[in-house]
């Protein structure tokens, strides 16, 4: 099999033989190990159209994502998203002659986009070279990248870009409306997408920094189409499929997703049987109203709604870290993503930071990154980019892997903030303090003040206070154990972070 992969997989390959690839972390198996040492992947990833989209410098927008200290990149593989004007220049709403597809587009005959129809019995060399240069990229950088063979198809107008619709490919396969694309109904059409999957994981296994998600969003229950039984039936063949691959190739990538959702009543999320589920070494969870998990039905915002719901993301992160099974990344938050300002960049620092502090892994996506401005629009640089980079910062210079949440430990502090506490007992503290007031209350965003109370074992510590916006911290103040202490925070804006480390 080997001898049939290209030459820059083969090189790759040669190079990687003895490197394992990104994996769960053996002593903590909420986060990963990559390149032997602890991961957490934190992003504002571009809107995953970096090899699909001919237009997209990939290689300008991963640089500056490696010197944001950015650890992931969320990337489609076949999905494209239908134009329109919210986000125009995203890159995963190419324009038809840009888009490049796993199939070279030869006629004769045109798609329903009006470029020529797809050969699904060719294999597009564009495609796979754009994709290996792009990993390797990735790669040089320390970039993880989640490849996301499929997606969830939404609507008729956007099943019909797909190059899987029969009107657009010569084979004609493809014959199901769009709820049935995620399903095992269509016996030829699962052929070619299995055949595909193959494809991808022998194009890509090589790499070390690579995992694969199955699909991303899907759903089911449309009402007189496929069920979410049928979709997660679906999804557990790409899976096998995707493992067998991996197998004969001798690799041992991680496959994440998550469940199908229900289209019924409205938008409902179950993950439950998500996380004990074989077909996936992580779940992929997309914050959004209506999620189940454990008998609680969690509030995490509207789509595009500019809502904080601190309290929600800090209660579901606790609550996946008390399962404690797999990692839990926060996929795709993009509940302020198309509000390309202050207001919107703000509230995903605190819904990111809130779910690292929870122990889950955040990924949003970021509406600056755009075609002809890959390092992000005016303003964001030095804003949301930056802020991402100095949440990565400090999570990866906590001890990550032997803490836990510690819910009650900050006792008293003032109104309107939310806590959310990761914490190494008896070592080392780290209490991130948000004002969880939304856009709209009074007061939102003025600045916050008062005292904190927490209690320590015995022992001597220093507390300092950190800037999720500038990345600073203060000089350490001394604090004794084995009492209950009271510090006045000084006001501020928005967020902070408390830390207290055991002196030595």
């Amino acid at each position: 099999m080997l001898a049939c992969l290209p030459t820059l997989v083969l090189a790759v390959c040669a190079q990687a033989a003895d490197v394992a690839p990104i994996s769960v972390h053996p002593e903590n198996p909420r986060y990963f190990l990559f390149r032997g040492k602890p991961l957490v992947l934190v992003a504002g990833s571009e809107h995953y159209g970096a090899v699909v989209n001919r237009l997209f410098d990939f290689d300008r927008y991963l640089r500056d994502a490696a010197e944001r200290k950015q650890t992931v990149t969320r990337t489609f593989l076949l999905f494209r998203e239908q134009q329109g004007a919210r986000n125009p220049s995203s890159p995963i709403k190419p324009e038809s002659p840009e888009f490049v597809a796993p199939w070279p587009r030869t006629g004769p005959g045109g798609a329903l986009d009006g470029e020529p129809r797809y050969d699904l019995d060719r294999w597009n060399p564009e495609y796979f070279d754009r994709l290996h240069r792009f990993l390797s990229r990735a790669s040089e950088l320390g970039i993880v990248v989640e490849l996301t063979i499929f997606s969830n198809t939404y609507t008729d107008s956007v099943w019909m870009l797909n190059p899987l619709r029969a009107q657009n490919n010569l084979q004609g396969v493809g014959k199901v409306e769009w709820p049935e694309y995620n399903t095992l109904r269509d016996k030829e059409l699962v052929e070619r997408q299995l055949a595909y999957a193959r494809k991808v994981v022998q194009e890509t296994s090589a790499f070390d920094n690579v995992y694969y998600e199955i699909c991303n969003e899907p759903g089911g229950a449309v009402p007189g189409h496929a069920t979410q039984a049928e979709v997660d039936a679906w999804q557990a063949e790409v899976g096998r499929t995707v493992r067998d691959e991996l197998k004969s190739l001798g690799r041992r990538h991680l496959v994440v997703g998550a469940q199908a959702f229900s289209y019924v009543p409205s938008v409902t999320i179950p993950l439950d049987a998500s996380f004990p589920d074989p077909t996936y070494d992580a779940v992929n969870v997309h914050p959004l109203p209506d999620t189940h998990l454990g008998g609680r039905v969690f509030q995490m915002g509207n789509f595009m709604s500019k809502e904080l719901k601190l309290a929600e993301m800090r209660d579901f992160g606790q609550a996946v870290h008390a399962i404690g099974l797999k990692p839990c990344v926060m996929d795709e938050d993009n509940c302020a993503s198309m509000y390309r300002d202050d207001v919107g960049w703000t509230i995903h620092r605190k819904r990111a930071w809130t779910s690292v502090m929870t122990g889950c892994h955040y990924d949003f996506i970021d509406f600056s990154i755009q075609i002809g401005a890959e390092t992000g629009v005016a303003g964001s640089g030095p804003k949301i980019r930056a802020w991402m980079g100095n949440l990565s910062d400090f999570i990866h210079g906590f001890d990550f892997i032997h803490a836990a949440p510690a819910p009650g430990w900050i006792e008293e502090k003032p109104d309107h903030l939310v806590v959310s506490t990761l914490a190494v007992e008896g070592r080392d503290y780290a209490a991130y303090l948000a004002d969880a007031r939304e856009v709209a209350e009074p007061g939102a965003g003025e600045p916050v003040g008062g005292p904190i109370s927490f209690t320590l074992p015995d022992g001597s510590y220093g507390l300092s206070l950190y800037s999720p916006t500038t990345g600073a911290s203060s000089p350490a103040i001394p604090v004794e154990g084995g009492r209950k202490t009271t510090i006045a925070l000084p006001p501020f804006r928005h967020d902070v972070v408390v830390r207290v480390v055991r002196v030595p």
